[in-house]
């Protein structure tokens, strides 16, 4: 095992950008199938062996994945092995992002009882820490959006962190204005709030994300590298970018010279790396994920540390459990 992998392995992960729809391992869809009489398309070792050819395409496939999942005993099940899965690459925290709108054989508050269920049993059993943000679909209206907050709040528990957005921008154009309130709503009632731009929208989408919805953290956020102005902006006022590489590299630019992750840290904007959409990715872990950008970016291992203490920072937990993080982070910075 060669120097960086080593560390890697080692050193304490927080991971604040992963969709929960993109972590179940095809043998547990399989488990899951079977439970309802249904068969998979392919061998699930081949599941995910697809290509999509643009945001579109792959927000279709996660629908198909979704529809294994056919219980609400099912859906703990895969929170569950979330957090077991995240311990075993010593990921000591994460934030999974769960969009309702792919799962409509569930109410939202079995989705909420049935995640939070999944995350206490894990960590029960020695898993990550996990915490879950529900996401908007940028196609839904303000009418939906509202129920969601309104079911946020009714139902709300311990592991539900917070509000987001996501969908295909480039189709759905600006959508800022139809969902400030309900972010804002979410707001009063003590939500953290995020939201997918500059990913399929340009940096007129990060600034929206800023602008209307009062977002504390942006997922993606790397187009913003194309607007100096905004990106000096980001990294003055320490807006974490929560930056997924190897997605962006899949879906966005055709050309990994484009990528901009080291422009990001040069201009000193608030950085985390995460996995996005890790099974779609080939099963990809956390270790890999940060091996890939700090070869990449040239990234030293004080950046690769730094990135974590951002996301303790940016993460949408409470005083205590940061500080158990943090301690965690310096623990580890005075072995190596």
């Amino acid at each position: 095992m060669d120097h960086l992998t080593d560390f890697l392995l080692q050193m304490p992960k927080i991971e604040l950008h992963v969709h929960l729809e993109s972590t179940m391992p095809g043998w547990l869809l399989e488990r899951f199938a079977v439970r309802q009489g249904r068969t998979l398309p392919r061998a699930p070792e081949e599941l995910y062996h697809c290509s999509a050819e643009d945001l579109s395409d792959f927000l279709g496939f996660l629908d198909r994945i979704c529809s294994y999942v056919g219980t609400t005993a099912d859906l703990a099940e895969a929170a569950e092995h979330f957090s077991a899965a995240c311990r075993e690459e010593n990921i000591l925290y994460a934030e999974a992002i769960l969009n309702p709108t792919h799962w409509p054989q569930f109410s939202l508050p079995d989705i909420i009882s049935a995640v939070t269920e999944g995350f206490d049993r894990g960590e029960a059993a020695g898993g990550a820490d996990c915490r879950f943000t529900l996401s908007l679909s940028r196609n839904q209206t303000a009418e939906e959006a509202d129920a969601l907050v309104s079911a946020m709040e009714r139902c709300r528990t311990p592991r539900l962190a917070g509000l987001s957005i996501d969908g295909n921008e480039a189709l759905s154009g600006r959508t800022g204005d139809r969902f400030a309130p309900a972010f804002a709503r979410a707001r009063e009632l003590g939500f953290g709030l995020t939201a997918h731009a500059g990913e399929s929208s340009g940096p007129e989408g990060v600034l929206d994300a800023l602008e209307c919805l009062k977002a504390d953290r942006i997922d993606h956020g790397v187009r913003a590298a194309e607007d100096p102005a905004l990106l000096e902006r980001l990294a003055a006022q320490r807006v974490p970018l929560n930056v997924c590489l190897s997605s962006n590299l899949a879906l966005l630019y055709r050309d990994p010279r484009e990528h901009p992750l080291r422009q990001l840290l040069d201009v000193g904007a608030a950085v985390t790396l995460s996995r996005d959409d890790p099974m779609f990715l080939g099963a990809l872990t956390l270790t890999e994920e940060l091996r890939r950008a700090a070869v990449f970016a040239r990234m030293s291992e004080a950046e690769l540390l730094r990135c974590q203490e951002i996301a303790v920072d940016a993460a949408f937990c409470g005083e205590e459990t940061k500080a158990a993080l943090r301690a965690a982070l310096e623990a580890f910075r005075s072995q190596s």
